[in-house]
Parts: structure tokens; C-alpha cells; sequence
């Protein structure tokens, strides 16, 4: 009986618990929105009068000790945070909306200030963050060139939806305005917190994305679709995971089977790599296909493009025949796994090296969509940095 009336009231279940959820949004939304304009409007303050040397040295930290004093408990007002606030005024202004913010980039001077903290003076400072019409700031005209993806557009509400923290990972690390706007956008379509950021923020997805050497433009038949198909992976991975010791000793089955042991032992730091849209299905997962057997090494689906995605791994450089045991593997998962509201599973091979312009010339006759990837190991990676034998000779 009691099964019966959770089946019944689950739709009213299911209404409630998605009001509650927005409700909760528009909540935290609200709270952000009234921080984030308050600290946009204190780093005005802090910047007017520590850049135009109003203020002596040491004065943001003699002015958090005194606000603290005055405020027992008063929290998020450190010297540190006050300069933070500056910072992120300084970094955000460039893009005001407004009138007044215009004039000030114009015309190269601020507005007068007394030395106090007036609330009108706050108020104008905050409204420069906020524009009537709440219509999205495209990229391309913010960084005055055009972008293939018009996915990146980003809104004040995935502005107001991010706390000052997680701006400020995004201020430290991103640089251009085209950089932090889309790291904004992610973080407030997935809802990352501050270690995700970080995690993306450190594989620098903003400069792998769209450089996957692929054929999705033209095997997926929406455009939308193979936008965000191109978006969504990198043309190189970072598995620091993996031990380079067990690496080159053997044959190259070998060490395609340690490969994917380390990637399967540390699946949750491969899914951070590729991104939190992945569900991870299984590896050496079995298809048998017209008496013929088919393994594929690592299978995911992604709740974003709606597709099971197949990877495939190699030890070695690019081989043009991986495309086409790829191919045999997207076409059976089709045939035998895809639901009817699934887009067609999509595959990439992820190697250790791979010449891009050949990839791409070899990838025009295959009808499934496909891509190529390459990864690096941590000790890989901090060996190029490192100077070669014989200049570490003459260094030394």
C-alpha cells in the first residue's frame, strides 16, 4: 500500500522538490547579488583612495582592525580581503554598463570622494554592476572579435550566481575577459565549487576546448550539437595519476593495460579531467556482434550531449587503423546500447602523440563522429620544462 502511495504523490513530490530547489537558487542568487555589490562597491572606495595617494601606507590594514573592533565578529574584512574587493573592481569596471563608469574610463580620473564611506557613494558604486534589462554580455563584442561558440555568452545572473571567492579563483587564474566570462558560465551552469574551479582552472580547459582534432561538424547533424560536441573535449589530458615507471618496458597491449588499470583505479580524477557531465560505465566492457567479439576499453555517458561516449586507449603515436576498430565500436553501441532519445555515441581516442593535420585528413571518410586526443603524464610534462642534458652542462 505504501508503495502505491509514494508512486501516486510522486509527481507532487517531484513539483515541490523543484520548487524548493529554485527557491533555494533565487535565494543564494539574491545573497550573492547583494555581496558581490557591496564589495564592488567597497574595492571603488579602496581603489580611489589608495591609487590617487589619498591614503598613507598601511592604511587598508589599520582600517580592517578598526572595522573588526567596531564589529565583533565581523567576518570576510581582512587587509587581504579589503585589497581582494579593489582587485575586483579594478578587474570588473572595464565592462560597466553604465554612464558614469564610461565617463571615468574616458576620461582617465575618478569622481571626487570624501574620506569617509558615504551610502550614497556605495550605492552608485554597486549599480555600476547591474544593467535593467539583464540581456547576456556576448563575448564577442566584450573581447571586440568574433567567437565560434555563441555558448559562451554569459549572463549577470551566471554572474550573481558565483560567490566573491570563486570570482576571485577565476580573477587570479583567467586573465582576458573572454577567459573569466566563460570559467563564470561553467561554474554556474554545473554549479562548481571552489575545488572543481580549481581542478579546471589548473587543466586550463578554456584553451584545450575546440582544438580536438575531429570530424563532429560534419556527423552530427545539429549544429548546436556539434558545437557543444567540439566544446566538450580537449586535445590533450593531464593523467598525473599514472606511473611512467611501468611505462616503455613493455609491448604496446602491455602498457595500453596499465594505462587503463591507472585510469579505472583513479576514475574520479579522469572524470574531473573530462568533466562532470560523465557518468562512467564500465571498461573491457563486452559486445558480441554477428559471432564477432568487441571490448571497449572505457565507456561514459555524458548527460550533457545525451551520448554514450567511447574511449579508446593506445600507448603509442596515432595510428590511421584505430579509426577504424573505433568505428566497428560506435557502430555497435548504436545498434545495441543507444536508447531512441540518445544522440549517436560519440568516440575518441586518446594516444600518446598525434600529428593533428593528418588526423583531421584521415577523419574526413568516416561517417561516425570521432576525435583524437593526446595525454601527458606529471613527470612528462615537468621534463619539457626542465632544460636538456647538454644546457643543464653548460648551466652547470
Amino acid at each position: 500500500m505504501q508503495e502505491k502511495l509514494d508512486l501516486t504523490y510522486n509527481d507532487a513530490v517531484q513539483a515541490i522538490k523543484q520548487a524548493i530547489l529554485s527557491s533555494q537558487l533565487r535565494a543564494t542568487r539574491h545573497v550573492n547579488e547583494e555581496q558581490l555589490a557591496l564589495y564592488f562597491g567597497i574595492g571603488k572606495y579602496i581603489s580611489e583612495n589608495t591609487r590617487e595617494g589619498k591614503w598613507g601606507t598601511g592604511a587598508v590594514e589599520s582600517i580592517s582592525r578598526q572595522l573588526r573592533a567596531e564589529l565583533p565578529g565581523l567576518k570576510g574584512y581582512s587587509g587581504r580581503n579589503l585589497l581582494l574587493m579593489r582587485q575586483f573592481y579594478e578587474e570588473w569596471r572595464r565592462i560597466s554598463n553604465s554612464a558614469a563608469a564610461a565617463a571615468e574610463l574616458e576620461e582617465g580620473k575618478s569622481s571626487a570622494t570624501a574620506n569617509k564611506l558615504p551610502a550614497q557613494e556605495l550605492a552608485a558604486a554597486a549599480a555600476e554592476l547591474q544593467r535593467a534589462d539583464n540581456q547576456p554580455i556576448m563575448i564577442a563584442n566584450i573581447a571586440q572579435q568574433n567567437h565560434p561558440f555563441p555558448e559562451y555568452e554569459m549572463t549577470w545572473d551566471d554572474f550573481f550566481s558565483l560567490g566573491f571567492t570563486l570570482h576571485m579563483e577565476i580573477l587570479s587564474k583567467a586573465k582576458t575577459i573572454e577567459e573569466r566570462a566563460f570559467y563564470i558560465h561553467q561554474a554556474a551552469l554545473y554549479r562548481w565549487d571552489k575545488y572543481t574551479l580549481r581542478d579546471y582552472l589548473k587543466a586550463d580547459i578554456f584553451h584545450h576546448q575546440a582544438k580536438l582534432p575531429n570530424n563532429f561538424a560534419t556527423t552530427i547533424p545539429a549544429t548546436r550539437q556539434a558545437m557543444k560536441a567540439m566544446r566538450m573535449f580537449k586535445d590533450e589530458y593531464m593523467l598525473d595519476f599514472i606511473n611512467v615507471e611501468q611505462l616503455g618496458e613493455r609491448d604496446e597491449d602491455i602498457d595500453e593495460a596499465v594505462v587503463e588499470k591507472e585510469i579505472v583505479n583513479n576514475i574520479k580524477n579522469f572524470i574531473i579531467q573530462f568533466g562532470r557531465s560523465f557518468t562512467y560505465k564500465g571498461s573491457q566492457v563486452y559486445y558480441d556482434k554477428l559471432g564477432h567479439d568487441h571490448w571497449v576499453d572505457l565507456l561514459f555517458f555524458n548527460r550533457e550531449l545525451q551520448s554514450l561516449v567511447v574511449v579508446e586507449l593506445k600507448s603509442g603515436k596515432f595510428k590511421p587503423a584505430y579509426l577504424g576498430q573505433l568505428a566497428a565500436y560506435l557502430r555497435v553501441l548504436d545498434d545495441e546500447e543507444k536508447l531512441p532519445n540518445e544522440n549517436p555515441s560519440i568516440g575518441i581516442i586518446l594516444c600518446k602523440d598525434a600529428d593533428k593535420a593528418y588526423v583531421e585528413y584521415v577523419l574526413q571518410d568516416y561517417n561516425k563522429p570521432m576525435g583524437v586526443a593526446t595525454y601527458k603524464t606529471r613527470q612528462e610534462q615537468l621534463k619539457e620544462l626542465l632544460p636538456d642534458e647538454e644546457k643543464l652542462k653548460e648551466l652547470l
